[in-house]
């Protein structure tokens, strides 16, 4: 079973992000959670943000890189919600050893020389979603798709932004028992890692 290095969201490392690691440990993965917030939590998203700009993208990517480099030789899943899965996918997109990636509820901007491949990516995002709007949304997966990649993208109408996260206004029981329903099989379908 893939080792999955999954990235908190905005709101730092909340009860959620370790609830989600232990449905994929039941499952039989091994699952790091990095904490790049250094132990602060937010109560709402602008809160969040603020911590976010305080510490700054760079500075958020250096620690995700420190605490995936001593992981990545074995060939790792990238994951995070929303924030953290454009962290996951920058450091997916840079790492030719990644065996899959995992986005939950957000995505980054895709570098005009990316290429992978056939890296399997899977994303699981609400339908509309104002962090992640349809145009933005297709636009992504068109350069994805160019850049290699092998994408499923997986919406759940009605659903808040993070709703995978119990502990928020944003959570949809039957989206979030879905999302992880398929994304345990998505991971259960990757194969041992491939040289790239």
């Amino acid at each position: 079973m893939p080792t999955v290095v999954m990235f908190h969201s905005a709101y730092g490392p909340r009860p959620a992000v370790e609830e989600a690691a232990g449905r994929l440990r039941e499952a039989g993965h091994e699952v790091h959670t990095p904490d790049l917030y250094g132990g602060r939590t937010a109560g709402t998203v602008e809160e969040g943000m603020a911590i976010k700009d305080e510490i700054g993208r760079d500075e958020l990517l250096r620690r995700a890189v420190a605490a995936t480099a001593p992981l990545s030789d074995r060939g790792v899943v990238y994951a995070g919600f929303s924030l953290g899965g454009a962290i996951a996918q920058n450091l997916a997109l840079a790492d030719t050893r990644a065996r899959g990636l995992l986005l939950l509820h957000g995505t980054s901007d895709i570098p005009d020389d990316a290429a992978v491949d056939d890296l399997p990516v899977q994303l699981h995002v609400a339908d509309p979603d104002p962090f992640e709007p349809h145009d933005w949304l297709n636009a992504w997966y068109l350069r994805m798709r160019r850049a290699g990649a092998d994408v499923e993208v997986h919406r759940y109408p009605g659903a808040g932004h993070l709703f995978t996260d119990p502990g928020l206004p944003d959570h949809d029981k039957d989206a979030a028992e879905r999302t992880w329903r398929t994304a345990l099989a998505f991971l259960a379908e990757l194969e041992e890692p491939a040289d790239r």
